[in-house]
């Protein structure tokens, strides 16, 4: 996809978005083409999960149609829908990692499937991600919820403060300090972070 300019993506944005406002289902469809990569890569690293990640890209969109349907927010003011979008993922991750903890005894007691062709390689990455991410997502968790979800807008998913701050709903100063305060109590997270930034 080719990049647009940060005012013809606001501008796209809020097209898309008052025309979601109308009940346009096919807006819905072009948000999920400029931002279910986003959402993937956030979602995976709350997750450490790719098949959770995949989950909560379609929750998220379909929590979102179906926000709109039943009382749709007010016009887009913020730069862009990624960030709004992104509470969204990281509240539906929440509520899968729930029905997870309740359904994982019975997938447990699923049968295994057929044999296939050989994903041995494209397991083995995939597990070897998902390795990589539950330790980092374990220093992560030793954040306060609020700064660990501003490091998760700002450092994973590249929002601007003034982005993440749009998002969370709190002033560009807040989600400074916040990011200030994580990089002095745990001054080798964002390192650690930043160095695992192929996983998206």
């Amino acid at each position: 996809m080719a990049t647009a300019s940060t005012g013809d993506a606001s501008a796209i944005d809020r097209e898309l978005w008052d025309r979601l406002r109308v009940g346009d289902h096919f807006a819905l469809g072009e948000l999920f083409d400029r931002y279910a990569d986003d959402v993937r890569a956030f979602a995976f690293r709350r997750t450490a999960s790719w098949s959770t990640a995949d989950d909560v890209v379609q929750a998220t969109f379909l929590s979102t149609w179906r926000r709109f349907q039943r009382n749709p927010p007010g016009p887009l003011t913020g730069a862009s829908a990624r960030g709004w979008l992104l509470i969204v993922a990281g509240n539906e991750c929440r509520t899968l990692a729930r029905a997870a903890s309740r359904l994982r005894g019975l997938v447990d007691r699923l049968p295994d499937p057929a044999p296939d062709d050989d994903h041995a390689p494209d397991v083995a990455r995939r597990l070897d991600d998902e390795r990589r991410m539950s330790a980092i997502r374990r220093a992560v968790a030793k954040l306060p919820r609020h700064e660990r979800e501003t490091l998760e807008l700002v450092v994973w998913s590249g929002l601007t403060t003034a982005e993440a701050a749009e998002a969370l709903g709190v002033p560009v100063g807040t989600v400074k300090a916040r990011l200030h305060r994580t990089r002095r109590r745990f001054p080798d997270l964002l390192t650690r972070v930043a160095l695992n930034e192929e996983l998206s």
